[in-house]
């Protein structure tokens, strides 16, 4: 089978591999689509993810969608040719967080395509992945493959609006408009938020922000920047990862609001307005991947509920994977990329 492969900074192939062997309890998921998020990007480009470092070959991908190819013994309920999507963490179960419903933090979770562990977890960014059967979501009937494509950064971003409570009828801002960030406004617009303000240094991205329910957007670095004084919103969500935004979140909510802080911020200690969160009497909360809320994306995203479409700009073969990858990280002409590894 073919799959993509990070070797090292810079280094990204398009390799043969064997086709991995189904066990018990597993399921075999041949891919038709794999979204490449911005961990993916940090590999190519940089050979690591924070303090994450590649230390061998590592299959890409975690947002993939399929079908069945084969179960192994002991799987029920699950059948070839089924549609399915692939909830990519496989926590440990047993950790006061596994045990307590926070199994999002366990901090033994295998996560595919990640160098966090060695060996490392290979990813979904191949023809065929063999899986637990637990990782594996029928999709609803009637949901296309290329929608449940966006089912992971939408349910990254469905858990930020859930850490962020009721914002129905409320006021809100969303600083970075990346694909995670148009989802959480996609999702914000389906929870009822009143008013979504999003920011992003391009005005591409913020197009998609508005194809998704943002009320409003700002161009950070131009005059209409100059909107973000005085915003006192209830809610702001930090989705761009730099200090800048976490930043322009806390001072952009009302005194005693609420700051979801979503974006992975550069290694190391951050800069941040400390004095602002203390006087102002905010409460800053952290919202870090997801759990359940990825069979609960796979129902929105079925219903219509969750506008998520225009945030997938682009499918490319898996054969034009460099192209892919530079398009992905070029925010001004793309926001979600798809891989099609049955384009071909």
């Amino acid at each position: 089978m073919r799959a993509v492969v990070a070797h090292a900074a810079g280094d990204l192939r398009l390799e043969e591999r064997r086709l991995p062997p189904v066990g018990p309890g597993q399921v075999a998921v041949r891919i038709r689509y794999g979204g490449i998020c911005g961990s993916d990007l940090h590999y190519w480009r940089h050979g690591a993810v924070g303090d994450f470092r590649l230390r061998e070959p590592l299959v890409l991908g975690h947002e993939v969608v399929g079908e069945i190819r084969e179960v192994g013994a002991g799987v029920e309920g699950l059948v070839p040719g089924a549609q399915v999507a692939v909830h990519p963490a496989a926590p440990c179960r047993q950790c006061r967080q596994c045990l307590s419903g926070q199994r999002n933090i366990c901090a033994s979770t295998a996560y595919l395509g990640s160098a966090a562990r060695f060996p490392h977890v290979q990813g979904g960014f191949a023809e065929v992945l063999v899986v637990p059967a637990d990782q594996v979501h029928v999709l609803p009937a009637g949901l296309e493959l290329r929608r449940a494509a966006v089912a992971e950064p939408a349910a990254v971003a469905w858990h930020a609006v859930r850490r962020a409570g009721d914002v129905s009828g409320k006021r809100v801002l969303v600083t970075g408009a990346g694909p995670i960030g148009c989802l959480v406004v996609a999702a914000l617009h389906a929870a009822g938020a009143a008013e979504i303000v999003v920011t992003d240094v391009h005005a591409a991205p913020l197009a998609v922000a508005r194809a998704v329910g943002a009320t409003s957007t700002v161009q950070i670095g131009t005059a209409e920047a100059a909107a973000l004084d005085g915003l006192a919103v209830d809610v702001a969500v930090e989705s761009s990862g730099s200090p800048a935004g976490f930043n322009t979140c806390v001072h952009g909510v009302d005194r005693g609001g609420l700051v979801v802080g979503l974006g992975l911020l550069p290694p190391g200690d951050t800069a941040l307005a400390a004095n602002a969160i203390i006087t102002r009497e905010l409460t800053v909360v952290g919202s870090f991947r997801f759990d359940l809320e990825f069979s609960d994306v796979l129902g929105v995203l079925h219903s219509g509920l969750l506008p998520a479409d225009p945030v997938i700009t682009s499918v490319l073969p898996v054969e034009s994977v460099s192209d892919a990858f530079e398009l992905a990280a070029d925010p001004t002409g793309s926001c979600k990329v798809l891989l099609d590894f049955a384009a071909s």
